[in-house]
């Protein structure tokens, strides 16, 4: 779960990792590693779409796919029953992820572990419920959609926040931006029909309120990117990527009418 402007793809192929900017992962990690959240979102959103979620009991087992450091996850672990399993790359995500359910006492039924998304260590049928905040980007919406459901139970669920066009037209700008990035971003219908299109049944969709981009997200990292700049004084390519996150951020606040995240939640049946 990361900022979608500096995308990469999470796999251990490494034909598949794709790095816009080709900055070395360890600035990646060293950049968002300290933040609670890796991308927009908040606790009071995670709860929201976790409440369209029924049938979770103590024996139910979720994965948090593309998990970071675990900011929603432990949200998640302190208001739902059953085992969580953490998913993400970076193996500085995972420690921090790890001793994060350590201090919250949550480490008997919270557990992270570094893997890929196209490769996840589930069998068939295991999971109860799919969790991706802001991370099913990586491998792209529809791929994630279709390849993970076999891992779903029937009647388990699929929760995911995307980045989504809010209306049909929008300024040249953010359109290009976006669709340089990620040509898989599209407006909230095109994306329901692509979940029913994947099987499953759409269950609610919601868009997230700008208050998880501002403060949730940007507000934080600005006190990142001193720490960051302090500790790669003089180095041009964290130079770069803190300018990378700025730009991010200033489009955001420019054109925020025309995109932004979406929850999706949605059931498999059959």
């Amino acid at each position: 779960m990361l900022s979608v402007y500096v995308k990469y793809t999470k796999t251990m192929d490494n034909e598949n990792i794709t790095n816009i900017h080709e900055f070395d992962f360890n600035f990646i990690c060293d950049f968002f590693l300290n933040t609670e959240r890796q991308g927009p979102g908040s606790p009071e959103v995670t709860l929201k779409a976790l409440s369209f979620i029924d049938n979770l009991t103590d024996n139910s087992h979720i994965a948090d796919i593309g998990c970071g450091t675990g900011g929603q996850t432990m949200v998640l672990a302190q208001h739902a029953p059953g085992h969580i399993t953490g998913i993400d790359f970076f193996p500085g995500f995972i420690d921090r992820f790890n001793r994060n359910a350590g201090k919250l006492n949550l480490q008997d039924r919270v557990k992270g572990v570094v893997g890929s998304m196209d490769n996840l260590p589930f069998r068939e049928e295991e999971l109860d419920l799919i969790w991706s905040e802001g991370a099913i980007y990586n491998i792209g919406f529809e791929r994630g959609l279709n390849e993970w459901r076999k891992y779903l139970k029937t009647g388990g669920y699929i929760a995911v926040s995307e980045i989504s066009w809010f209306t049909e037209q929008r300024p040249a700008e953010i359109h290009n931006f976006w669709m340089e990035l990620y040509p898989e971003v599209d407006t909230i219908p095109n994306k329901v029909a692509r979940i029913q299109k994947a099987g499953y049944i759409p269950v609610a969709t919601f868009i997230l309120p700008e208050i998880c981009w501002t403060e949730h997200y940007y507000a934080p990292l600005a006190t990142v990117r001193e720490k960051f700049l302090a500790e790669y004084a003089g180095n041009k390519n964290a130079e770069e990527f803190v300018a990378s996150s700025d730009h991010e951020e200033e489009l955001y606040r420019r054109y925020k009418e025309f995109y932004g995240y979406v929850f999706y939640i949605a059931k498999k049946i059959v």
